[in-house]
């Protein structure tokens, strides 16, 4: 079993749990009770919710990240492992290409211990054995000095933060000068009609199939939730900008149900 680190924090500012109104620590609390009740079903769920497009998601924003040989990448709230796998894999080719051995290397932060235990469960881990790591920590406390690493990503984990201010600004801190950042999180779609279908299909759809398979249609019924509570495209861009980051972007996917904010630590 993995050992978590926490944060030590007392605060109890008020945040949303999905619909509710909770203080911070209980929202970490329950956040960590929905990914340990989902883990072994989380990479399933997915597919099954997204019908396989949110991998065609991160593919296009690993591609933005670029990664390249001897690079250090640092995946928050990584669950299991996709992203990290993907920038080893990205950063290989472009070693091929540039004729570079150096092997880049990549960390999965997660703060909930089941999820990274499915995560080194999975039996592609052995090709990245010494590259690919794994702990248990506070994505708004990372355990890493200043200006660390060369790229951080959060693919669908920022809305679940206590304080995503905090945790954007530990992101700036361990990254290097130059540094990329690549947050990947469901959105708000750019049409009113195309919004109220999503949430339709949302709220009717998605906690069920979670009942279904997971056998869990509470927590998924919180994950819906907290995506319709998470600030538009503008509003976090905003956010991340005010943590210290330049040339922030913004690309839409599906019409904006997810979208990927990119930005460069100054």
């Amino acid at each position: 079993m993995v050992a978590c680190m926490s944060n030590g924090s007392n605060t109890e500012r008020k945040v949303s749990f999905g619909f509710q109104e909770v203080t911070e620590s209980e929202k970490v609390a329950r956040v960590k009770g929905v990914f340990r009740s989902v883990a072994s079903r989380y990479d399933l769920m997915n597919d099954l919710m997204s019908a396989g497009v949110h991998r065609l998601w991160k593919h296009d924003a690993m591609n933005q990240i670029n990664p390249q040989p001897g690079e250090k990448h640092l995946d928050v709230a990584g669950g299991t492992g996709e992203l990290a796998r993907a920038f080893l894999q990205l950063a290989d080719k472009a070693g091929k290409r540039r004729g570079v051995d150096t092997p880049a290397t990549a960390i999965v932060c997660d703060i909930n211990d089941a999820m990274l235990e499915a995560g080194k469960a999975r039996g592609d881990n052995d090709k990245w054995a010494g590259r690919l790591d794994w702990v248990c920590a506070d994505g708004q406390k990372l355990p890493y000095p200043d200006r660390t690493f060369d790229a951080v990503t959060v693919s669908f984990g920022i809305r679940n933060f206590a304080d995503r201010v905090a945790g954007l600004k530990e992101f700036r801190r361990v990254l290097k000068p130059g540094g990329r950042l690549g947050v990947l999180e469901f959105s708000h779609m750019t049409a009113p009609a195309l919004q109220q279908a999503y949430d339709t299909y949302s709220f009717n759809v998605i906690p069920r199939l979670g009942s279904l398979v997971a056998g869990d249609q509470e927590s998924y019924q919180y994950l819906v939730e907290s995506i319709r509570q998470f600030p538009d495209q503008q509003t976090f861009r905003q956010e991340i900008e005010n943590a210290g980051f330049s040339r922030v972007s913004v690309t839409n996917y599906s019409g904006g149900i997810a979208a990927l904010h990119f930005g460069w630590a100054v």
